[in-house]
C-alpha cells in the first residue's frame, strides 16, 4: 500500500466542518463554486496551505508574502488586503472551533466567467475565495517509515513556460508525474528539471544529505516552499553546510540520507528512490536533527 506525505489520521469531526466561500459559510456537503469558475475552467488561481498550531497560523507572514506576490505575478486582484485574508482565516477556524493540528487550504481564483474562456475580460463579479479548514494530524507511520520515490519522465517546466515558483492551480504535470510513480510501485514522484538535474517532488521539496552536507535544488524549477526555506535557515544556523545547487540522480543514489519537506508533513524521510535504498542501515540522524530544529522554529514562530 502506498504512503503519502499528505496522509492524515482519520478524524470524524471533518464531516461537519463549515467552509468559507466569499465571506459566507456552508456545510461541507453544500459548499460549491460555479462551473464557470476560472480555476475550474482553466486553472486560473493561486493557493496556500497553512497550518494552525496552538491557535496560531505557522509562518503566516511568509505565506501572505507568497500569496500576494503570486497574485501580483498573475495580475489577480484578490479584493482583500493582508488583514482581510487573516480575518477570513481566523473566522474559518473560529467558526469550526479549531485550535491545533489543523490544515487550511486557502484558494483564490479570478472568479466566474461569462462563458468558458481563458480571457480575463470575461471574468465577472470579482475573485472567488475559498478556505477549507480540516482537522489533520500527520500519520506518524509515514514520518517513521518514510516514503519511496520514482523518477517521473515528466519534467518541471522552465520559468518561461510555467514558473514553478507560482503556487498556482495548474498542477496537471505534477498529477501525471505522481500517477507514473504510483504505477511504478512508489509512493510519490521525483521530478527533474529541463537540464536533467533533480528539481523537486510532485508535491514536496527534495533534499539529500551527503558527507554531513545538506543539498537541495537551485530553486529555479520548484515551488519556494515555506518549509523548504525554514529547513535551509535552521540548517545554516546550526552550522550544517548547505547547498542550493544542481545535482543528478547519481548523487541521489549515493546519498547518505534523503527527505522531503512540506507544510503538512514537515520533514519526511525518503527511504528509496527508483528501487535504490538510500543510506545504510536505516539511520537518518541528520534528518531527525533537522526535524527537531524545524519543530523548534514552528514553536518560536507561533509564540511570536
Amino acid at each position: 500500500m502506498t504512503r503519502s506525505t499528505h496522509q492524515a489520521i482519520a478524524d470524524d469531526r471533518n464531516a461537519s466542518i463549515e467552509i468559507y466561500i466569499n465571506g459566507e459559510f456552508f456545510p461541507r456537503d453544500e459548499a460549491k463554486v460555479s462551473v464557470f469558475d476560472s480555476g475550474f475552467l482553466v486553472g486560473d488561481g493561486i493557493w496556500e496551505g497553512i497550518r494552525l498550531h496552538h491557535g496560531q497560523f505557522a509562518f503566516l507572514e511568509r505565506h501572505l508574502d507568497r500569496l500576494f506576490s503570486g497574485a501580483a505575478a498573475i495580475d489577480l486582484d484578490i479584493g482583500l488586503d493582508r488583514k482581510g485574508i487573516v480575518d477570513a482565516l481566523r473566522s474559518t477556524v473560529d467558526r469550526n472551533a479549531m485550535d491545533d493540528s489543523v490544515h487550511l487550504r486557502l484558494m483564490i481564483t479570478r472568479g466566474d466567467k461569462r462563458t468558458p474562456s481563458q480571457h480575463p475580460s470575461n471574468s465577472v463579479g470579482g475573485p472567488n475565495i475559498v478556505i477549507i479548514a480540516e482537522h489533520k494530524l500527520a500519520d506518524p507511520v509515514v514520518r517513521d517509515k518514510g516514503i519511496t520515490l520514482f523518477t517521473a519522465t515528466v519534467r518541471r517546466p522552465p520559468p518561461d513556460t510555467l514558473d514553478q515558483r507560482l503556487n498556482c492551480h495548474s498542477k496537471l504535470h505534477e498529477v501525471i508525474a505522481l500517477i507514473q510513480a504510483i504505477h511504478a510501485g512508489a509512493d510519490e514522484a521525483l521530478m527533474l528539471d529541463p537540464t536533467g538535474a533533480v528539481a523537486t517532488c510532485n508535491a514536496t521539496n527534495f533534499f539529500i544529505v551527503t558527507d554531513g552536507e545538506l543539498w537541495t535544488s537551485t530553486g529555479h524549477y520548484n515551488l519556494h516552499g515555506i518549509t523548504r526555506a525554514v529547513t535551509i535557515e535552521v540548517a545554516k544556523a546550526d552550522g550544517i553546510i548547505t547547498h542550493e545547487k544542481p545535482f543528478s540522480l547519481t548523487d541521489v543514489y549515493a546519498a547518505d540520507e534523503a527527505f522531503v519537506t512540506g507544510t503538512f508533513g514537515g520533514l519526511t524521510p525518503v527511504i528509496e528512490v527508483d528501487g535504490r535504498t538510500i543510506g545504510v542501515g536505516g539511520s537518518r540522524p541528520v534528518t531527525a536533527h533537522l526535524r527537531e530544529l524545524y519543530h523548534a522554529a514552528v514553536a518560536e514562530d507561533v509564540a511570536r
